[in-house]
Parts: C-alpha cells; structure tokens; sequence
C-alpha cells in the first residue's frame, strides 16, 4: 500500500500542474458552460481511447451477427426453434460485447478517476465568502500518538480564529471556528509542539480550487483529495478538514455534477460516434 500512496502523490503532482493550466478557463465561464465543454471533451477523447484500446473488429462481427438474429427474428415469427435459436444468439452476443469492453473500461478507468479528482476541485464545493461566513475546521491528529500535544492556530490576514480549539480527546480531534477575511488563496499555519503545518484556504467569489481536506497517508483519500501533500505516518496529524459549503446548483453543485458530466460526455460520445467510427 505504501508503494501505491508514493505512485499516486506523484501522480497527484503531476495532474495538479495539468489541471491548473488546462482547467484553468473554469473560473471564467458560468458553471454550467464550464461543464458542458469539459464532458463534451471528455466524452469525444474516452471515444477515441475506447476505439483504439478495443478490438473494433471483432465487435463488429458481433453487431452484425446481433443485427442478422434480429431480422430473423423477424422474418421467421413462426418458427418457435429459429426464435429461441437466435434470441439465444442474441444475448450471447451481447455478453460477448460486455467482454470485448472489458480492456477499454481499465483502460479509461485511470483518466476518469483523476480527471473527476480534479474536476471536484472546482465543482464540489465553494470558497468561502470574505466577511462574515464562519467555518468549522478540524484537525485530526495521528493514532500513534499517546497524548494530545499542545497545537496552536496562528492568527493570519487571511481569516481570523472566531473560536477553539475544542479537544475532542477521545477522537483525537480538535476545532476551530474561524471567519475569512481578505480573498484569495491563504495557508492555515498549525503549531503541533516544534513543528509547523499548512493547509489551504480558499477565499473568494466565483471558481476556484477548493481543498476541503488534505489528507492521511490513505490511498483513497489522496485520490480524492488530490491538491495538497498528504502527512505522512510518521507525522502528528492524520488529516486536516476545512467544513467548505456546497455548491447549490441542480447542474454543477455537489455530486449533481458528477450525474451531468456522466449524462453529457455520454451523451456527446454517442454525437461523435459516426464521425470516428468507433463500434460499441
């Protein structure tokens, strides 16, 4: 496991220089647009990786013979044997299709993930407002720690401590409630005994690159958290967790735009499918 939490933090480097520059644009279009052009995008581009990655060949000859069971199907509706015998056919052929897609679905399965990482990012949730939008942040410090040591939050021009910490000491949590003040991209410092930590803080209107929660050395965790170093196991914190509200859009808010950006590239594979003349 831990040669995989090394591969994908610096995978996670190299996705978050891409994604700054190629995702860029977001904070300039309305979310909706934004999203629409990214899964037209990614539809057209996992078309063309599931055209080269898969036998187009085979599948093929599994279409047409799908397709000649089916006008047989037809063409004999009384003859109950040449029926059952080519509805059988049929989802034989559909099972082989299932199987021809299998190579091209691993294949495309990594791009999906860090692009959706990336993607959630913008989409997942938003930055907080300057002024008077309070928000909670918990730190949440490692097991192999005995006792809680003293962890301060310094004060900072870009948010102010309202209040805490509160210890949660049976959890090993602590927290804050803190109020931004100036825009932009700020860095929380937290003192845990001589050593110093950072955390994003992302202060603004519109889009930007919002880290809810830099995370453990946990597999899935750097996969979805992808923007900031994870703490590694020898650190004091396990993880620390700013409480970011939700995007409110039925289009491009929390978890809505994964269901469109799945419909949309989706939708847009199948718009471009002629023109590449990919079989599926």
């Amino acid at each position: 496991m831990s040669v995989l939490v090394t591969l994908i933090t610096w995978v996670n480097v190299v996705t978050n220089a891409l994604g700054r520059w190629v995702l860029s644009p977001l904070a300039l279009l309305p979310g909706w647009l934004s999203l629409t052009v990214v899964s037209a995008v990614m539809g057209v581009l996992l078309l063309t990786i599931f055209k080269y990655t898969s036998n187009q060949e085979a599948i093929g000859r599994v279409r047409d013979d799908i397709k000649a069971n089916l006008l047989a199907i037809k063409l004999f509706k009384d003859s109950f044997s040449v029926i059952f015998r080519s509805q059988a056919k049929v989802f034989a052929g559909s099972f082989r299709l299932l199987f021809y897609a299998i190579v091209p679905m691993l294949v495309m399965m990594v791009p999906v993930c860090l692009v959706l990482a990336q993607m959630g990012l913008w989409y997942q949730a938003r930055p907080l407002k300057p002024g008077d939008e309070p928000v909670v942040v918990k730190l949440t410090l490692n097991d192999h720690l005995d006792t809680l040591p003293q962890v301060t939050l310094e004060s900072l021009p870009g948010a102010r401590t309202v209040m805490g910490p509160v210890r949660v000491s049976s959890k090993k949590e602590l927290f804050w409630k803190i109020k931004p003040a100036e825009a932009g991209d700020h860095c929380l410092i937290f003192r845990v005994g001589d050593q110093q930590f950072e955390k994003q803080l992302a202060v603004g209107d519109g889009f930007m690159r919002v880290s809810p929660t830099r995370p453990g050395a946990h597999f899935s965790d750097i996969l979805l958290y992808p923007l900031e170093k994870p703490f590694t196991p020898a650190s004091p914190i396990y993880s620390i967790t700013i409480d970011y509200p939700a995007r409110d859009s039925r289009i491009y808010g929390k978890d809505w735009w994964l269901i469109y950006f799945f419909v949309a590239s989706m939708v847009f594979a199948f718009l471009f499918k002629p023109f590449l003349k990919v079989r599926i």
